[in-house]
């Protein structure tokens, strides 16, 4: 059997229970397997005789075993393996006196307990890894990490007859054990050491190049190990009653010994077999400019690691080939849209006469993006650009600016809104704004609420062709709506919209429409350059004129009288005419937290394993969190508080229809019910300039980015404002630490970048743009910047001498896979 990258593990490994667990990760083949980084590696296993030994720190030792015993639990099911181990010889070479020491393995399975005293019998020689505990007085190991040894020469040629040792030598031995360990995140079906076992097990079958050369031949043995851990595995899980010894730790599956998968076979892997079996994909040239490793070493000193420097250094070689293939993608797509057909817009007219109708002047920001947008727009291929702006940044304005450019050369212009309270809005505003400049062009409403006979109209409207500006919800992305001359769609909070649908409104006819996607989300520049790097981009971070500081406070929910004073502030507000927003997660009291029926952003501390950074994330803290507020409970809680008295109360969710939405809106506007609480539906395009107060619920379990966002619905009528982020984050936890950062800046950029940092670009990002379900693993936006950087303009180069990468077989299937995995940010993100 020849074994290969795509080899799924069902060919290699062969207990059914162990390929199970790993497909449930993810991993069902050679390359998944490979690519199945850990997220730290363990420190080097110091050696030390067994007097030297330490309570509680990990050692490795020789010995030889003086006497074994099986020992019944009695009343408890099970049996006690004891091993005394002599480490007499190994202790001369220490200068310390030799010692005795219990090597104690406990289970209930008659098979393993069998091949364990077999294993160790009296007079075998070992070697021992593990941690010694402490037991009447006397130090013991509880399920050490145990290797034979031929105990001498007679002994080793009885090996090469045919009769197995775990090492050649006690020296070879001891370098296996005392090696750095990679950890992996596992669950409870497969321990770090089985996911390493079997990684191994797929570079020795690589190596091999045959699967009868290293797996098949020794397949009945290692099935029998490999199923007798499985099942101690199995059985600590299912049996409560676990024999267990005092001070020292129960057995576990990441404790149990290793198995035959590792056990049975050489622990030198051919690293020139190894390069013939995984080629590289990054170009000769560009790995030796840079002092990488070749991929098949980098695999190899990132799963089975000599040192820790050896870890590193591959670790710095697979992040530079993800962002070498992530950097040449996003070129090679930037370049494929050049060569589509357009419809060129340069005429000017309309686009001028209504800035020049505008009561205010343009910020510079402004005025330098829409140049460039008039600029793309007059080429003969599709803009592609990418508007992130401060929350209140006149993004709107830019936006009309461009759809006139489009409209004014004879086009269609369409902006597409998340939701229909925000076309709404986009109808009513940018149709004043046209009515002031005195252009008669037409402002067309389509969305999937309107009543059949109206949508009917505005769809033929839109099909007519004729020259206008069309605001549209999803409806935009049906099948039933068709703008013949469609020249520029604008994308109003990209992130909302999925990649399908923007693909289909952009690929309607010959043809290809000029695209402006805008987000107030902040993404820092380093991860835009990443993950939207096939788009000319454009920030405002400048705010129009009368918009003042919106002052931020972090409330602890335990502390009452903060609490009470916030709401006599808030109805301060109200009296003078002001409104303010009361946000929750939830909706009901008795849904869970993962039913809000909105995009909540909610964030869990990492546990500590993930803090090292050296990899692909932690996973969240097991610890339990207090429920979630809900817009039912809270608004029931303030609408009896004293300092509510006579105030009316509004709740909006996104269960409710669109015409309730309207009405709701309209009458918090109005003030008619000054205070509004509701679920995160207001986060984008909210537009009511009385509102000068937000208090955020759980603002400790909200990303940062989203909580900016949110932020950013009041203090828009140039009154001062105030925003309230009430929290229950324990003193000194990463939570405290996040709010911080909002509390004390009001820069977009800068928020994002430590939202990246303290909670990683799977959650800030979502999972299609920061690698979760694509080849991207390791690659760190923030902290790889000048990776990333230096990564594009060797790619620039590459492409430019070979274009089509018709010399870089192995480079050109990588970039074709991870721009199929990753279509979300390198097509109309």
């Amino acid at each position: 059997m020849t074994i290969s990258l795509t080899t799924p593990l069902t060919k290699l490994l062969t207990n059914r229970r162990r390929v199970s667990a790993l497909k449930s990760l993810g991993v069902a083949t050679c390359a998944d397997a490979l690519t199945y980084y850990p997220f730290r590696v363990t420190e080097p296993v110091p050696l030390r005789a067994v007097r030297e030994g330490r309570i509680g720190e990990p050692m490795a030792f020789a010995g030889v075993i003086r006497d074994v015993r099986v020992m019944s639990m009695n009343a408890r099911r099970g049996y006690r393996v004891q091993a005394m181990v002599d480490d007499s010889a190994f202790a001369v070479q220490r200068h310390v006196p030799g010692a005795v020491t219990a090597l104690v393995f406990f289970s209930y399975k008659q098979q393993y307990v069998n091949w364990l005293s077999a294993r160790l019998h009296a007079g075998a020689s070992v070697v021992v890894c593990g941690t010694p505990s402490e037991y009447d007085g006397m130090p013991q190991f509880t399920h050490p990490e145990v290797l034979t040894v031929p105990s001498n020469p007679a002994a080793a040629q009885e090996s090469a007859r045919g009769l197995r040792f775990d090492a050649d030598s006690i020296d070879d031995a001891l370098r296996r054990v005392c090696r750095p360990r990679p950890v992996y995140h596992a669950n409870s079906r497969i321990s770090s050491e089985h996911i390493h076992d079997s990684i191994v097990t797929v570079l020795r079958a690589l190596a091999a190049g045959d699967g009868r050369d290293g797996t098949e031949s020794e397949a009945s043995s290692t099935n029998i190990a490999d199923n007798i851990a499985d099942n101690i595995a199995e059985s600590a899980a299912s049996v409560p009653s676990m024999p267990s010894v005092p001070s020292a730790s129960s057995p576990s599956p990441s404790s149990l010994p290793p198995t035959a998968d590792d056990l049975a076979t050489s622990p030198h892997i051919p690293t020139a077999a190894l390069r013939r079996a995984i080629p590289d994909i990054l170009p000769e040239r560009v790995r030796e400019a840079c002092g990488l490793m070749h991929r098949a070493e980098a695999f190899l000193a990132i799963h089975e690691p000599d040192s820790v420097d050896a870890f590193r250094q591959a670790l710095h070689t697979l992040r530079y080939e993800e962002a070498f293939i992530s950097q040449t993608a996003v070129l090679q797509e930037r370049e494929q849209a050049r060569k589509a057909k357009t419809f060129p817009c340069k005429e000017g007219g309309m686009r001028k006469t209504f800035i020049d109708s505008l009561p205010f002047t343009l910020t510079g920001g402004q005025v330098s993006v829409i140049d460039d947008i008039v600029q793309d727009m007059g080429r003969d291929y599709p803009m592609q650009r990418l508007l992130q702006g401060e929350v209140g940044s006149g993004k709107t304005v830019v936006a009309l600016a461009a759809m006139l450019q489009a409209v004014g050369s004879g086009y269609q212009a369409v902006l597409v809104a998340p939701t229909q309270v925000l076309a709404e809005q986009h109808v009513e505003t940018v149709g004043g704004m046209v009515s002031k400049a005195g252009l008669d062009i037409p402002v067309t409403l389509i969305t999937g609420g309107m009543k059949l006979a109206a949508r009917r109209k505005a769809l033929a409207v839109a099909a007519s062709g004729e020259p206008g500006i069309i605001i549209a919800t999803h409806a935009a992305f049906s099948r039933t709506f068709q703008a013949p001359n469609l020249a520029l769609a604008v994308i109003d909070e990209q992130h909302r919209f999925g990649v399908e649908q923007r693909e289909t409104l952009l690929e309607r006819g010959e043809n290809i429409p000029h695209l402006l996607v805008m987000t107030a989300t902040p993404i820092p520049r380093t991860a835009a350059m990443t993950w939207f790097g096939s788009l000319d981009m454009s920030w405002l971070t400048e705010l129009p004129g009368g918009r003042k500081p919106i002052r931020t406070f972090v409330i602890p929910e335990a502390d009452g009288q903060t609490m009470a004073n916030m709401f006599r502030h808030i109805r301060r507000r109200i009296d003078a005419g002001e409104r303010a927003y009361i946000v929750c997660a939830r909706i009901d009291e008795d849904e869970s937290a993962d039913q809000t029926g909105q995009d909540v952003e909610l964030f869990d501390e990492p546990d500590d394993t993930s803090g090292s950074g050296e990899g692909t994330g932690g996973s969240a803290s097991d610890q339990p969190k207090p429920p979630l507020h809900a817009v039912s409970e809270i608004a029931a809680r303030l609408e009896a508080l004293p300092q509510f008295q006579g105030v009316r109360f509004a709740t909006l969710t996104g269960r409710d229809d669109d015409a309730t939405k309207q009405q709701v809106m309209a009458d918090f506007a109005a003030g008619v019910t000054p205070v509004l609480v509701a679920t995160t539906v207001i986060e984008v395009g909210v537009d009511v300039p009385q509102a000068s107060c937000i208090v955020i619920f759980d603002a400790d379990r909200f990303g940062l980015s989203q909580l900016h966002q949110l932020r950013g619905r009041v203090g828009r009528g140039g009154t001062d404002s105030w925003a309230f982020l009430v929290s229950r984050a324990e003193p000194g936890s990463i939570a405290e630490q996040r709010l911080a950062v909002i509390q004390g800046s009001l820069d977009g950029a800068e928020i994002a970048q430590a939202d990246l940092e303290l909670r990683g670009a799977g959650d800030v990002l979502g999972d299609a743009q920061s690698g979760g379900k694509s080849g991207l693993k390791l690659l760190r936006v923030v902290k790889d910047a000048d990776m990333i950087a230096d990564a594009r303009t060797r790619a620039e180069q590459v492409l430019a001498d070979d274009p089509g990468l018709g010399h870089e077989i192995q480079l050109a299937g990588a970039v074709l896979d991870f721009t199929r995995g990753n279509e979300s940010h390198l097509i109309s993100s």
